[in-house]
């Protein structure tokens, strides 16, 4: 059934707490991006069961509705329309959802603004030093045998820990941009922390400390050590860098602003950072690497297991973030990451958990949600299976906890650490080829702990109202057995048959919804108009869509603005997922009440795909249940 974005834009509108509650809307490829001022006042489980809504989150200060490529453009139209807010962009949506947050939000969308713009290239370096160890293991152990002084070998070694090396720049620049300074400034305080006067910080375990400093007069002394790989220090340095930098323009003359700012702002960061933020910044990140590397080799791998099991939880408070800084802390100390091994597990863990419900489901709207869902969490995108399904259900969203709870467990226990970060899921194996076994192992663990918890205890179709309080449908005994035709559609009520373009309704009458008949109808019983299945049911159940087994959609409307009505006077007898026979009571509806509150009775019978035909059909006049009313070729 074709949607109706206009009344998809409204009824997400009167689910929001009113025009007061809403700051800002924007939409990307997929989702309505919303900033609101209290989500408490937004109905979210009204909000899920809106026609033409897969899903709904809130991340990043953001309330994300996921309506699907193709649609959620129109539905942004008309939400715009209705609600008289100024188009934004994700830029200006992203900001005002930033000045909501509190201080530690802020914190960690900052850590996220740093961080995501340099993942490719932290990713690139990681495959390519898996792919490098992977090979130097086999021609180390004569399981493979290729020349490795030749270039393509020496220049593959050579790039693949580039990234790494150049770490404190990248981060330098990114952080910059992020602070709003200029961010080759800040590109520079990396580069001063790397210099090769410097000792390289990698060597200090073998070498020691080679060379020292008296600061600040005298006062005392520094290593004279750089700070590769090195992540907390280079963000505070550049951080104060930028809050120099846009003093200085504010009280630096502008004919002199140009030499001034960046020299008084990189002198004064640079010996800052040498003197004090470097030495108090790193030996903190050295605690906290130390720390969490503890916890995950607690033994037994009991930290481990507690730190999977609550991984995704920390993607729903919106804080995952800033596990960049652990993975690259980690791989600086370590040449590894064993906390990506960790979030590998919990992401898999969530998509099986996912794949669970879109096999189980019989609910046509769950399976179309759940099963793409879930294909992206295998590659490392959670965002989409945890809110738009496992979180809407609860019990999946636990059972891929402990899924994943059980894949770190075993992850631990075996040491798995990863070459490089950025890329979890499936894909994550390539950042392991130096231990592809017990990844593949630790996935499976994983995989299948979420999958047999879930399909076992996790989630069961919930029996709608509807079909609670009404009987099973059932064949009308007076009306004839047919055999139905490909592309014909017979008629659910008898009545009087007239042009789709002459129903009292502007939305049918233009064809927005598809070409087809509107019924005077002559009694209140709609069935089935041909063999098929039930595609979609209105909550309000005036409305059934269906589809043939030849992929025509069909919808049926009873009467012109009956919504209104909310189901009063309306009994539907099927439910989503339902196959129908021609004839198979629908829906009976009280045509003294449809009367009663002004509205007319007309059944609206479109074909909602008319366009992928090229000529649709129709028989005007009086017509009786299951006579052709329509014909598409």
């Amino acid at each position: 059934m074709a949607l109706d974005y206009k009344k998809c834009a409204q009824d997400i509108f009167d689910l929001l707490g009113g025009r007061e509650n809403l700051v800002s809307a924007a939409h990307c490829a997929t989702r309505l991006r919303l900033v609101t001022v209290d989500n408490g006042k937004i109905d979210m489980k009204a909000l899920e069961d809106v026609d033409g809504v897969k899903g709904v989150f809130s991340a990043s200060g953001q309330l994300q509705i996921i309506l699907g490529t193709g649609t959620v453009n129109k539905v942004y139209d008309e939400f715009i329309t209705i609600t008289g807010l100024s188009a934004a962009t994700k830029e200006e949506v992203k900001a005002a959802a930033a000045a909501q947050q509190n201080m530690f939000k802020r914190a960690i969308k900052t850590l996220g603004d740093i961080f995501v713009p340099i993942i490719p290239a932290i990713v690139a370096s990681g495959f390519l030093m898996g792919i490098m160890e992977a090979l130097n293991f086999m021609v180390n152990n004569d399981f493979l045998n290729i020349d490795t002084s030749g270039s393509i070998y020496v220049f593959a070694n050579l790039f693949a820990n580039t990234a790494y090396t150049f770490l404190p720049i990248l981060i330098a620049y990114s952080a910059g941009k992020a602070f709003g300074g200029n961010p080759y400034l800040g590109a520079v305080i990396g580069m001063i922390m790397i210099h090769p006067n410097l000792q390289n910080a990698w060597t200090v375990a073998t070498e020691g400390v080679l060379q020292t400093q008296k600061v600040w007069f005298g006062l005392y002394e520094v290593n004279m050590v750089g700070y590769q790989g090195s992540v907390i220090p280079v963000i505070i340095a550049v951080w104060v860098m930028c809050f120099l930098e846009k003093r200085l323009h504010k009280i630096v003359p502008a004919m002199f602003d140009l030499f001034v700012t960046p020299l008084v702002s990189v002198f004064v960061t640079g010996y800052l950072t040498l003197s004090i933020i470097g030495p108090i910044f790193s030996t903190i990140e050295h605690g906290i690497i130390g720390g969490i590397q503890a916890l995950i080799a607690l033994p037994f791998g009991v930290g481990s297991l507690i730190m999977g099991g609550l991984y995704s939880t920390t993607v729903v408070a919106g804080i995952h973030h800033m596990y960049t800084v652990i993975d690259v802390g980690q791989l600086s100390s370590y040449n590894v990451t064993y906390w990506l091994p960790l979030a590998s597990a919990a992401n898999m863990a969530q998509g099986a958990a996912t794949l669970a419900v879109a096999l189980k489901t019989k609910n046509g709207k769950t399976k179309s949600v759940a099963l793409p869902s879930a294909l992206s969490c295998f590659m490392g995108i959670t965002e989409p299976a945890i809110f738009g399904v496992n979180l809407r259900y609860f019990k999946p969203f636990v059972c891929g906890a402990v899924g994943g709870a059980a894949g770190a467990m075993y992850a631990s226990l075996v040491g798995l650490g990863a070459s490089g970060t950025g890329v979890t899921g499936l894909f994550g194996l390539l950042l392991c080829l130096h231990d592809p076994i017990n990844y593949i192992i630790m996935a499976a663990i994983s995989i299948g702990v979420a999958f047999v918890l879930t399909w076992m205890f996790g989630y069961q179709d919930a029996e709608p109202a509807e079909a609670k309080k009404a009987a099973p449908a059932q064949p009308d005994p007076t009306l004839p057995s047919i055999h139905c035709e490909p592309g014909t559609v017979y008629a659910p009520v008898s009545g009087a048959a007239i042009p789709s373009e002459e129903i009292p309704d502007e939305t049918f009458a233009a064809g927005v919804l598809g070409r087809g008949v509107g019924i005077r109808p002559s009694e209140g019983v709609v069935v089935a108009p041909f063999d098929g299945e039930i595609s979609t049911v209105a909550e309000t159940r005036h409305a059934v869509g269906l589809s043939s087994p030849d992929g025509m959609e069909l919808l049926i409307h009873v009467g012109v603005d009956t919504v209104a009505m909310n189901g009063d006077g309306f009994t539907c007898l099927v439910q989503e997922g339902q196959q129908v026979k021609a004839g198979d009571k629908l829906i009976v509806f009280d045509r003294g009440k449809i009367a009663a509150a002004g509205h007319p009775d007309v059944v609206a019978v479109l074909v909602t795909n008319s366009d992928d035909y090229g000529d649709v059909a129709i028989q005007p006049g009086p017509c009786k249940a299951l006579e052709q009313v329509i014909q598409v070729k």
